[in-house]
């Protein structure tokens, strides 16, 4: 059974739920409604804190508080699904300070997505009837053992750990920037990432509104500034540090520098967030140091999806 939680904190931050999940037990159980789906902002393993699991610890196990390592195996398993169960023990976390009395933080919003799930052998579809396809996340494979299992055998539905590499990456430059798309849920596409398992590929998705898109040019020392219209803040729709197509951004660069697109850092859409959501005008460096490098070797950009929304909608929800 899940054990949806030992320590639950839920804060409201800029009218979107941000929920804190410290957990120390076998499942982590993370939970969105029907109009939203999950995007992790952050998670770690470790220790910050001396107070929190700390019921019945002797001291010398919970007084390290400089104990956190990142958990990415968190964002890969759970961004774009509107639940999500995890096993602690299935994730092969290492152990960042021996001794220490440990527990998982991970911090996620639910943000509005379309989303789509499709059997293996059947064609999803995709559309916006105001806007154009944004991919948020997609996989080819199996996260859990309800979905497309009718008529299926149990042994075709064990395994919940399937994760097809090449789905984000096909799928985002098969349907980014369409008002349609129609993708073919078959290992004849994607890779199968687990034999003998009864696959299906789920898809998340935003439809982004006619608005402005930024590029920046040169990440090596460009600033991207962000601007509103009169009466109106930003609103941040997505973004990404890294590469997903090999013609951005290319212009003198050897082939080896362009050759991998689906480069995506995962703190893009959250730093651009913190630093622009809400604001009349922004600011950010196309960096390594202000975004983690997510592909070494590879030449980089700043991609920004954003709009001018009214103040109201912002903050008198």
């Amino acid at each position: 059974s899940f054990i949806f939680c030992c320590c639950l904190t839920v804060v409201l931050l800029n009218s979107r739920l941000l929920i804190s999940a410290v957990i120390h037990c076998e499942i982590i159980f993370f939970f969105c409604s029907d109009t939203g789906v999950i995007s992790v902002q952050s998670a770690t393993y470790g220790r910050t804190s001396s107070q929190i699991c700390s019921f019945g610890r002797p001291q010398s196990q919970i007084s390290n508080t400089w104990c956190s390592i990142n958990v990415p195996v968190i964002y890969k398993r759970c961004d774009g699904l509107r639940t999500c169960g995890l096993n602690t023990q299935g994730l092969s976390t290492p152990d960042p300070c021996f001794g220490t009395y440990k527990y998982y933080t991970t911090n996620y919003i639910c943000i509005p997505a379309e989303t789509s799930v499709t059997c293996h052998g059947g064609y999803g579809y995709l559309k916006c009837k105001n806007g154009k396809i944004q991919i948020n996340a997609a996989n080819y494979g199996r996260t859990d053992k309800i979905t497309c299992s009718h008529g299926r055998p149990s042994e075709q539905l064990q395994n919940t750990n399937c994760y097809s590499p090449n789905a984000l990456s096909f799928v985002s430059k098969s349907c980014n920037g369409l008002e349609n798309c129609e993708v073919y849920a078959t290992h004849m596409i994607f890779t199968d990432p687990c034999f003998g398992t009864y696959k299906y590929l789920a898809i998340s998705y935003f439809c982004l509104p006619h608005g402005i898109r930024e590029v920046c040019q040169n990440p090596q020392n460009c600033i991207i500034r962000l601007l509103f219209f009169h009466g109106t803040v930003i609103h941040i729709h997505s973004a990404n540090y890294g590469r997903t197509d090999s013609s951005t951004c290319s212009t003198g660069r050897p082939p080896a520098q362009l050759a991998k697109t689906d480069c995506y850092s995962l703190n893009s859409h959250t730093t651009v967030a913190s630093r622009c959501e809400g604001k009349r005008s922004c600011s950010i460096l196309a960096s390594n140091s202000v975004f983690s490098d997510p592909c070494f070797g590879t030449f980089k950009y700043l991609y920004i999806s954003y709009s001018c929304v009214s103040k109201c909608k912002c903050y008198c929800t």
